[in-house]
């Protein structure tokens, strides 16, 4: 029953395109390109974690699903189970950067949990600016004459889809 959500959740996701107009990427991938990649995207925040993969060639990232938040344990076992599934090499985190730039208070927490499961899954972090990509992702769901009120899970995933599509893009671009 699982796999049939996790297809009708795929299907309901759109693949994405954007040229990044200034993220704020971190270097790993930029400085050890390889033939394949395999990279998790991630939209956290309090009660949901969007999650978002890529094809191997590192071309197009689509919304996998969403993680309703609990304790920290369950969220860290959901994410192993991804990531040993998607034999994922690094994890894109969305950081929400206040729009001068700067950061709030929700990027740190944001900064705390990524790094604690960067170390608890044993994996490198890249974080990009994440402003207004949960618009973005409303702004989807409207044009498909969907309520972003109803499909708040959805809007999770689409958001990580588009941070992971501007990382994905960034690299291409510093290669």
């Amino acid at each position: 029953m699982d796999d049939i959500r996790d297809k009708q959740r795929q299907e309901e996701d759109v693949e994405y395109s954007l040229t990044p107009s200034s993220p704020h990427v971190n270097s790993f991938y930029s400085q050890s390109p390889s033939k394949y990649i395999s990279a998790l995207g991630l939209d956290v925040g309090r009660k949901r974690i969007g999650v978002a993969g890529c094809d191997r060639t590192g071309l197009i990232a689509t919304g996998i699903t969403t993680i309703e938040r609990a304790r920290f344990e369950e969220d860290i076992e959901q994410l192993r189970q991804l990531i040993n599934e998607r034999e994922v090499s690094v994890l894109v985190v969305g950081l929400p950067y206040n729009m001068d730039g700067s950061l709030g208070f929700q990027a740190k927490h944001v900064q705390k949990f990524a790094n604690r499961i960067a170390k608890i899954l044993k994996l490198p972090i890249e974080y990009v600016d994440e402003r207004l990509t949960s618009f973005q992702a409303e702004q989807m769901l409207i044009s498909e004459n969907r309520s972003p009120s109803r499909n708040k899970g959805l809007i999770d995933r689409k958001a990580a889809a588009l941070i992971l599509q501007q990382w994905l893009d960034a690299r291409r671009v510093n290669r």
